[in-house]
């Protein structure tokens, strides 16, 4: 098989592209060049802007492929540009959506690509919605080869899937449970979530390239795992040998403390009780199942990030941020029960 993918070496697609390259499928990528070195040897690089369409097309003149994937759009508009270069030059094009774009609140908490898409609180799934709806459409007037992917929340070996963090990512969370501080979380905890680990990710996508069953589908890929918010920050801090200790906080009470764009993710998606069903995936990837379970995808990412100083990426205003909220509550706490005596 030959695919080229747009990016190719982040948390999902690295995994792709590693076992796609073990397998001996002849890869190409179009990325600006930052973390190819990470993937197994044999990889046709075209280190490029994709957004300088010119250039890329001189690049991929000649050149046909059986798939043709792409990482990094998140708006309709980098689709126009891929529809321009790859029209008549693939077998299948796959966009990757988001199961964040299923309807907020959920009708149901078991979730099927039959669910609606409609998130009034996150602008980041709107798009993605909009890419779906823009794809959908070449589909069905001009037969344009497309498959729609929904990944929900996937980690790999180099980040955790937490809930609460600030804008330079995880590891402030960790650092803060390492040093017995205690960690936001928003409500009570208790909603279920659902997480991936990216190799067992790669096993669903790489079934459905190629397959001429996924051309004109949706499809979402997730294991079948499912914790509430307090199993997974639970697990993390057992794996750290630490004491959990969560700071339960309203999270429409956060979403106005008004942190970056932490309100709408936690709003239009993590704060949503998430249960995929995923028999569809299962049909059209016979064989398909998750075998990385959370506590083991935790221990190797951690074991990955204590030994990669690049990935121990500290976030000073976010801790500050923290700890203001937590004041915060427990001055309104002591004011309510300082009412109560009188």
């Amino acid at each position: 098989m030959k695919a080229l993918f747009i990016g190719g070496t982040g948390t999902i697609s690295t995994a792709i592209s590693t076992q796609l390259l073990e397998e001996g499928h002849e890869l190409w990528l179009i990325n600006r060049g930052n973390r190819n070195h990470e993937l197994p040897e044999g990889a046709h690089i075209i280190q490029a802007d994709i957004n300088d369409e010119e250039y890329v097309a001189k690049q991929l003149e000649g050149q046909t492929f059986d798939v043709v994937a792409d990482f990094i759009a998140f708006t309709p508009k980098p689709l126009e540009r891929d529809y321009r270069l790859f029209r008549g030059k693939t077998r299948q094009f796959i966009y990757i959506s988001s199961a964040s774009a299923y309807q907020k609140p959920l009708s149901d908490y078991r979730i099927t690509e039959g669910t609606p898409l409609a998130n009034p609180y996150w602008e980041y799934s709107r798009n993605k919605i909009a890419g779906e709806e823009y794809l959908m459409k070449l589909y069905r007037e001009e037969g344009f080869p497309i498959t729609i992917v929904r990944p929900s929340h996937t980690y790999g070996k180099r980040g955790l899937p937490l809930g609460v963090q600030g804008q330079k990512g995880f590891y402030q969370v960790i650092k803060r449970m390492k040093e017995g501080k205690p960690i936001l979380m928003h409500g009570d905890g208790s909603s279920l979530w659902t997480v991936t680990f990216n190799r067992d990710f790669a096993k669903g996508f790489i079934g459905l390239m190629g397959n001429i069953h996924a051309i004109g589908e949706a499809v979402q890929i997730t294991g079948d795992e499912t914790l509430t918010w307090n199993q997974i920050h639970q697990t993390v801090a057992d794996a750290l040998g630490v004491p959990f200790k969560p700071y339960y906080v309203s999270t429409m009470f956060l979403k106005e403390a008004e942190y970056f764009d932490l309100g709408s993710g936690l709003i239009g998606d993590k704060s949503c009780s998430v249960v995929f069903d995923n028999a569809k995936l299962k049909r059209l990837v016979p064989g398909f199942t998750a075998t990385t379970r959370f506590d083991q995808g935790v221990r190797e990412a951690l074991a990955y990030i204590e030994t990669h100083p690049e990935c121990q990426v500290e976030d000073p205003e976010f801790d500050e941020w923290c700890d203001r909220v937590i004041a915060a509550q427990e001055e309104a706490l002591e004011k309510v029960r300082s009412g109560n005596k009188h």
